[in-house]
């Protein structure tokens, strides 16, 4: 492709020639060109595209060199993004149009083309611009705006740092196309931009939409003991003012209680209380996971984070973002799982498992447990930061046994509940049957009532209803046994009779039904450990 020429006075381009013909019809076919070849690229192409445009540019029209300069969305701002000059001149170093040019920022700023054939030729108001240009060392330029949109985006100035030289009003037309050309470009690649971040945003909702209907969907497979709370003794009175003053603040919550006192019940109804009553309650056991699991659980891990980890996994505690997060049996939570807790509730961040980018989380905790936190502490398997973290606003849940006069009421909600689930109709509860449900002390409180029940549905024919109470009345008291205790002597009981072997064939893992690893994180949390055998001298 030809060049455009100078005359020969070296001053004007001809005019009114074939050869002049043939000139405009040479940019108009690089113009051709440059279309073709953006509309052909990727957005990860179009600099490259942009700068090899104004290489082709300054060879064609003989230009010593060709500067592209964006604007920030509303024009104040601005940088140099493409400058391209041959050999001999170096590419334009960074300025501050508006306070270098002002005169000329102000142009573009409203449309306008700046043609100089001589930098002389400024009007007296361009003091600034005459001095900066004057400064570094150009002769003569070309500055036209950018459109996109109707808005001014930026600029492309060719320069002459040699010669002068006269723009013919008859190539001002080829010049704007140009600049729409390149503005196009500028364009298709700013909305590339915003596209691949809309879409990044959008898959990070799935993945958000995707957690919570992947949680939901197991959350509609639990058989929740019951719907709503049932009562009228002052302790469960107590417990309904305790909720309805926490629900709308974000202070955690921690639930204490014996087993089966509906700790759970508790906390869906402080979420569904609260602002965050939009997004579903997060739950997370803490009892149920191994301790090299808990920490994935909670926090997600990065794929290939450990032997396993063959996708990335978005943790409970970034699901909840925005929601409340329930954790159960906060008295299992392993100990080397606990500082990082301890930094959530402090600071509201974590490290998701192979990873070191920082996540932030809004998710209100509420906790339960039905263990003596203090005495963990004791024993050194509690930290003592994190219980006065948790211990905010504790709300503290009394056993079945000292609340008797709600158990009858109780009793009314799940026969009727499960009368209608089994097609039964029950007539009353014979007087021997009521004798029966309030002496009972109930160790297993609301959930053992609940199954008593089911099971008394199930095995009656109709008519009056008769229940199967177990014949040992345990009532759990100061210096007996707990439930952790007995689970304790039972699993060293067994290991004593396979002389402590852990799995395989007549292991102790087979005989109690549990995975190795997991019976080995009951005997770590139950502080069972296998007795050194003594020397005999």
């Amino acid at each position: 492709m030809k060049k455009l020429k100078q005359s020969k006075s070296g001053s004007d381009l001809y005019n009114g020639s074939e050869a002049f013909l043939n000139e405009r019809l040479g940019f108009e076919t690089l113009l051709a060109d440059l279309s073709t070849t953006f509309i052909n690229l990727s957005a990860n192409e179009i600099d490259n595209g942009i700068s090899e445009s104004l290489r082709r540019i300054v060879e064609f029209l003989s230009v010593d060199r060709a500067t592209m300069i964006q604007f920030a969305p509303k024009g104040e701002k601005h940088s140099i993004t493409h400058s391209w000059a041959v050999d001999g001149f170096k590419p334009s170093p960074e300025i501050n149009l508006k306070r270098h040019y002002p005169w000329t920022f102000q142009q573009i700023l409203v449309g306008n083309t700046i043609n100089l054939s001589k930098i002389e030729n400024l009007p007296a108001e361009a003091i600034v611009d005459k001095q900066t240009w004057t400064r570094m060392g150009a002769k003569s330029s070309i500055t036209i705006p950018l459109h996109v949109g109707g808005r001014v985006v930026g600029l492309l100035n060719l320069g002459d740092l040699h010669r002068h030289r006269n723009w013919p009003d008859a190539f001002m037309p080829r010049f704007h196309l140009l600049g729409e050309v390149l503005a196009n470009a500028v364009a298709r690649k700013s909305a590339d931009k915003s596209l691949a971040k809309a879409i990044k945003e959008i898959q990070l909702l799935k993945e958000q939409l995707e957690s919570d209907y992947t949680y939901l969907r197991e959350e509609i497979k639990l058989n929740h003991n019951f719907d709503e709370i049932i009562g009228q003794s002052d302790s469960i009175k107590e417990t309904l003012s305790n909720v309805e003053q926490i629900a709308p603040t974000n202070i955690t919550v921690i639930i204490l209680g014996e087993t089966g006192t509906g700790k759970e019940l508790v906390a869906r109804a402080i979420h569904n209380l609260s602002t965050r009553k939009n997004r579903p309650l997060i739950k997370v056991n803490c009892a149920a996971l191994s301790s090299n699991l808990v920490e994935s659980e909670l926090f997600g891990h990065e794929k290939g984070a450990y032997t396993g980890a063959h996708k990335r996994r978005v943790g409970r505690f970034e699901i909840a973002h925005g929601a409340t997060l329930f954790l159960d049996e906060i008295g299992e939570l392993p100990l080397e799982t606990q500082p990082k807790l301890l930094r959530v509730l402090q600071d509201g961040e974590f490290e998701r498992l192979g990873s070191a980018r920082t996540i932030r989380t809004d998710a209100r905790i509420i906790a339960a447990t039905n263990r003596d936190l203090t005495e963990l502490i004791r024993k050194g398997l509690f930290r003592k930061d994190l219980f006065f973290r948790l211990n905010s606003f504790p709300i503290f849940l009394s056993p079945l046994r000292k609340r008797k006069e709600d158990i009858p009421l109780l009793f009314r909600w799940f026969i009727e509940k499960y009368s209608k689930k089994l097609g039964k109709k029950i007539r009353r509860l014979t007087p021997t049957t009521q004798n029966k449900i309030q002496a009972y002390s109930w160790p297993g409180n609301i959930r053992e009532l609940e199954q008593v029940v089911e099971r008394g549905l199930i095995l009656t024919d109709g008519g009056d209803l008769h229940l199967d109470l177990p014949s040992i009345n345990v009532v759990p008291t100061e210096g007996r046994k707990t439930l952790a205790d007995l689970d304790r002597d039972y699993i060293i009981q067994i290991l004593d009779s396979v002389h402590w072997k852990i799995e395989g064939i007549g292991g102790a893992a087979v005989i109690l039904g549990l995975h190795p690893s997991t019976l080995r994180f009951r005997m770590k949390k139950l502080d069972i450990e296998k007795p050194i055998p003594h020397s005999h001298i």
